[in-house]
Parts: C-alpha cells; structure tokens; sequence
C-alpha cells in the first residue's frame, strides 16, 4: 500500500491547516517536498481554488496556492516522488489550456503528474469564470473525456463533444507518460461512478473508515458490469497521525502510539482493498512535521 500526502501550506482552510502554516513560505515547501521523495512518499499533491469568495474565506481562507505553478516548482527539486492535484477543478478551464498545463509539468517532471480531477464547490468561481455551476457535472464528465485526447500522444488532438472541439490544433511537448494517470475526486454517488467508469482511480473526500467498504464495493461493481479491466488505484484519507506519544493537545480523533501500533491500524485500509492512502500529520512547526514525515517513511510504511 503506497503513501502519499497533501502538502500543507499551499492551502490554508481552517479546517486542517496548523497555525505554524500562517508564516510559511516557498523555503517551507520545498523542505516538504523533499523530505518526501527522501520518505518515500509516492505523491504530494496540490489542492485548487482560483478565487475564494468573502463569505467562505473566514472558514477557506485565501490561500490557494496554484498547483500548476507549485507542482513545477516542486518538481525541480525532487527526483522520484509523484505530482498529485488533488484536485483539479478542470471545468473552470477550456481542456486544451488545461492540457498545455499539465502536458507540460508532466513533461518538464520526467514522467510523474498524476491528475486528479473534481467538480468543484464554490459557486462564486463558477460565475466570474463564466462557467455554469448546475452543469459542473456534465461539464466534468466531457472535460475528463477531452483531456483524455489532449494528454495522449498524439500531436494534433481531436475531440468533438456538445460543449468543447477541436481538431488540427499541435500542442507540444507531449507528456512523458504514455498515459497521464486520471483519479477521480469526491463522495457524492454522481462522483463514486464517475470515478469508477470514466477514471483510473477514486480520490474520496474524507470518508469516514466504516464508509469506504460499501463505496469500493460500488466501484468494483460499476466497473465490473462496464467489463472495464486493467489498473484502478482506489485511495483513503486516513485519520491525522502522530508518530509517538504527544505532549501536547493533537486533538481525539488523531492516531498515536508507537509505530507498530499505528502501522497496524493503518493496515486495515489494505484489508479493504485501498491501494494508497493519504496521510497527514499534527504539527506545531515545519521542523516537527518534516520529523513526523521521516518517521513515518522509515518505521511505519514498511509495515504497511
């Protein structure tokens, strides 16, 4: 079971983030970003938000960094850790400027984008990106569909759907990848089979343990009537860790203890047939993390 985890400081919802993240920075980032290609780590992954608006940013906050820009940036100084949006509100963008983008990180990167794709949420970026909020879906589905083209190899693309098409339009350089691994974001039913029929993996969004049986079981079941073969990465968001024994308040809800205690909790997401699991630690600061990070790489995921 591979591991991966959602860089902090790239976004800031008071939700997850620490109150170390408020004053971080770039430097912050790409310790990060390296401390998991040295752990082990299989992705870290970027959220994306172009605008939030007031009456969410007391909960959201403002700070969204791009992820094309900062999966770039990291990219450069990593060798082998993969680069997640998790994820891409596609629609907001034509799929040809969404492939250039990511085409290009791909490229540049040796190979390791994986995208992840997602409805989106917040209405307001809908409207001043003139895009329709009640067709998000329908808008998904078709970009996924002309992403497929515009990430493959061919040259000059072609797609002809009811909302996007083109043709003889040359986008290079092509991706390193043969196929730009594509995982699908969200919880919702509509989500789960897009997921399931349209992806090549299933992010959820923050479903709880006891959920995550019944939706694989859907997936597994919506693919197999489909006849749909080959890979499928299915994912968890696992509770927040703390590697060790706290002296501080790390909240009820996260997991502590020695590492094999934690491994062997962990190790019930494989018994449920996930393939990797996203991980994210209690902090107070950029060095405790980065620590949390290299504990985890070295004494838990080879328990995994």
């Amino acid at each position: 079971m591979k591991y991966g985890i959602q860089l902090p400081v790239q976004s800031q919802s008071t939700i997850y983030a620490e109150p170390w993240e408020a004053a971080a920075g770039p430097d912050d980032l790409l310790d990060l970003a390296r401390t998991a290609d040295r752990a082990g780590f299989d992705y870290v992954a970027c959220c994306d938000h172009v605008a939030v608006p007031r009456r969410l940013a007391s909960a959201m906050s403002t700070v969204w960094y791009d992820p094309v820009a900062t999966l770039a940036f990291l990219a450069a100084a990593t060798v082998r850790v993969r680069l997640l949006s998790h994820v891409a509100v596609v629609g907001l963008r034509h799929p040809l400027l969404t492939a250039k983008q990511y085409a290009t990180l791909d490229h540049l990167s040796g190979g390791r984008l994986v995208l992840g794709v997602g409805a989106g949420h917040v209405e307001e970026e809908f409207e001043a990106l003139g895009v329709d909020f009640r067709q998000r879906g329908a808008v998904l589905d078709e970009s996924i569909e002309a992403l497929r083209k515009a990430l493959g190899p061919e040259e000059f693309p072609e797609h002809h759907g009811k909302l996007y098409d083109f043709q003889d339009l040359g986008q290079r350089p092509r991706p390193a990848q043969t196929r730009v691994p594509l995982w699908v974001g969200g919880s919702s039913p509509a989500a789960v089979r897009r997921a399931a029929l349209k992806g090549d993996g299933w992010l959820p969004q923050g479903d709880p343990r006891e959920r995550l049986p019944a939706q694989i079981e859907r997936i597994r079941n919506l693919r197999e009537e489909a006849v749909l073969q080959g890979p499928f990465t299915i994912g968890a968001i696992a509770e927040p860790l703390y590697v060790g024994t706290p002296t501080w308040d790390v909240g009820r809800r996260t997991l502590t203890g020695p590492p094999d205690a934690l491994a062997e909790s962990l190790r019930a997401y494989r018994a449920m047939g996930v393939h990797q699991i996203q991980v994210r630690f209690r902090s107070r600061s950029r060095t405790e993390l980065t620590d949390q990070m290299a504990a985890f790489g070295a004494e838990i995921a080879p328990h995994l």
